[in-house]
């Protein structure tokens, strides 16, 4: 296994790469819907440990999912509200002027800057987490508004019937102008063209700009949750 790999024992797969490019910190990403077993969670927790990973971060876990990583003793590093929009009615257009465009590759860096101001340091993207939310489900859509620069951007996510909003970033200088009404409803309309029947989006459980936003436009929180897991590999090996 190289540090930034997609790993396979048998017929399940593992993405893992180094956390926004720290080499003592490894990012474990399951397959959508497929938790590893215990054997390939045993053995890639082995291959970190052999690289000297000092801890893991895994990605956003539902309970069902949680379970192998806590018998290893991953425990939780933030809890993320979770919400889901339903696509049975049609999703109106946004009222101002149509400002989102198709996003370029030239683009990505301008993207990454308004994450840089967007997010607090733990959560904000580099060149692979952006690329890794594009490439995490069979297809995507990456969209950004820009005037003099650009000024937000979203990534959305569709696999089979359910669509995910995998990022959307705001200049904090732009907000409340409706950049990101624009940008979620655009998501929205995307989704359910391309036959999704539901969208799924998780948010910080302090970030409340957000969590309104999302809940003015028709999402609805759900019960449970999600969880971004750890484990310390630096005080112990969790495969002895």
């Amino acid at each position: 296994m190289s540090r930034i790999d997609t790993v396979q024992w048998g017929a399940q797969r593992l993405r893992v790469s180094p956390w926004r490019g720290d080499p003592a910190v490894a990012y474990v990403t399951p397959a959508a819907g497929n938790p590893p077993s215990d054997q390939t969670l045993h053995d890639c927790l082995r291959a970190l440990v052999d690289q000297r990973y000092r801890g893991v971060l895994t990605s956003a876990l539902n309970p069902a999912e949680q379970q192998v990583f806590r018998a290893y003793g991953f425990v939780v590093h933030e809890h993320l509200h979770l919400l889901r929009h339903p696509l049975d009615q049609p999703v109106p257009a946004h009222p101002g002027a149509r400002r989102a465009r198709r996003g370029r590759r030239g683009d990505r860096a301008g993207a990454l800057a308004v994450d840089h101001l967007a997010f607090e340091p733990f959560w904000r993207f580099d060149q692979a987490g952006l690329d890794d939310a594009r490439r995490a489900t069979p297809s995507s859509r990456f969209r950004v508004i820009d005037r003099d620069h650009i000024d937000a951007y979203a990534v959305t996510g569709r696999a089979g019937s359910v669509s995910y909003l995998q990022r959307l970033a705001v200049r904090p200088d732009t907000q409340r102008q409706g950049l990101g009404t624009e940008l979620v409803l655009d998501a929205l309309r995307w989704s359910q063209r391309h036959g999704a029947r539901s969208t799924l989006v998780n948010t910080q459980e302090h970030n409340h700009r957000a969590l309104a936003l999302y809940e003015q436009l028709g999402f609805v929180r759900q019960p449970v949750g999600l969880d971004v897991l750890e484990l310390d590999l630096g005080t112990s090996d969790p495969t002895a």
